[in-house]
């Protein structure tokens, strides 16, 4: 989203912690401590924050520069910033990146929504739709720099799986439609919980699969792209589904359960196929049909839907409906 509007001409600062990077933009670094992912909590977790709180000391920084700007744009799914948002002078759009996930984070949202009904973004409608207040959420989607993301008419024999290795994601899933088929799968992401990954090794021991780390984005898509298909196996409702979108640009047709972001980015038939939402045997299925989708019609699809270009335009139409509110 920076690089697009910088594109466009607006004036882009962003406050961060310290130690993000974000090619070719410069960021004000903020000490702190970092809080709780809201994704590790139980619904009815109440509210924590550590004494040296990283986002506090960011929001003090934008409260202590807003009259330079136009509109602040918040990306952290916490607590605070909501909370803050009606004592600010200027206006404050906040994308969402999940669905519902706790009572407080649900409830404060709410709020925010009911006060400045079009300032709250989300990536889809199924996403905003695990909200009660979905009516008052903007999809926004998402966007690539495609001109990083290279297609692939003759894929290999391997299919892949991308994403975080955590429970919630599903790998086993994935690998049990790769055994069963006996189709090689290439496994690439964040090793976020490394006794899940070795449950799956010890329950697959013959599976053909291969790890091949948490790439960067040009080794990351010239592995995926020589792919004959992603699989998208998440157990939980995904906002959006990124690694979907990097696929199609790739050319690559995407298997994926019926659910969450996934759902609205795969045209079933055309750049991919849904199944049944934990269904290995849907998986199987998918797999042994996957030649028949046509790869050019998914970069196609990346290329009219997730283009910089297309989430550019989306993105002002968002910020303009913000501050010509009331």
């Amino acid at each position: 989203m920076a690089h697009v509007l910088i594109q466009r001409g607006h004036e882009v600062d962003v406050i961060a912690p310290r130690g993000a990077q974000l090619a070719n933009i410069s960021i004000q670094e903020i000490d702190g401590a970092a809080q709780i992912p809201a994704q590790t909590q139980e619904r009815s977790t109440p509210i924590l924050m550590p004494g040296n709180s990283v986002l506090a000391h960011m929001w003090n920084e934008a409260r202590q520069v807003q009259a330079h700007y136009d509109l602040i744009v918040n990306f952290a799914y916490d607590w605070l910033p909501f909370y803050l948002t009606p004592f600010f002078s200027i206006a404050i759009a906040h994308m969402v990146s999940m669905g519902s996930l706790t009572d407080a984070m649900n409830g404060i949202i709410a709020q925010v929504a009911a006060q400045a009904p079009t300032t709250i973004g989300v990536y889809t409608r199924t996403q905003a739709e695990t909200f009660a207040f979905a009516d008052e959420c903007y999809p926004l989607g998402s966007g690539l720099d495609l001109c990083l993301y290279h297609f692939c008419s003759k894929p290999g024999p391997a299919l892949c799986w991308l994403g975080r290795i955590a429970p919630e994601k599903a790998l086993e899933d994935a690998v049990a439609a790769a055994q069963a088929t006996g189709t090689p799968l290439r496994i690439l992401g964040q090793m976020q919980d490394a006794a899940y990954w070795q449950q799956i090794q010890k329950a697959y021991p013959n599976a053909p699969i291969e790890y091949l780390g948490f790439l960067p984005t040009a080794q990351m898509q010239a592995a995926l792209r020589e792919c004959r298909a992603l699989l998208v196996t998440s157990r939980w409702v995904e906002a959006f589904g990124n690694v979907a979108i990097e696929a199609l640009a790739c050319g690559v047709p995407v298997i994926a359960y019926r659910r969450g972001g996934p759902a609205e980015i795969v045209r079933d038939g055309k750049s991919g196929w849904l199944v049944e939402p934990d269904s290995v045997a849907g998986l199987i299925a998918a797999i042994e049909r996957i030649d028949e989708i046509d790869r050019y019609a998914c970069r196609r699809q990346a290329e009219a839907e997730y283009s910089l270009s297309a989430l550019g335009d989306r993105v002002e139409q968002w910020f303009r409906e913000i501050l010509a509110a009331p």
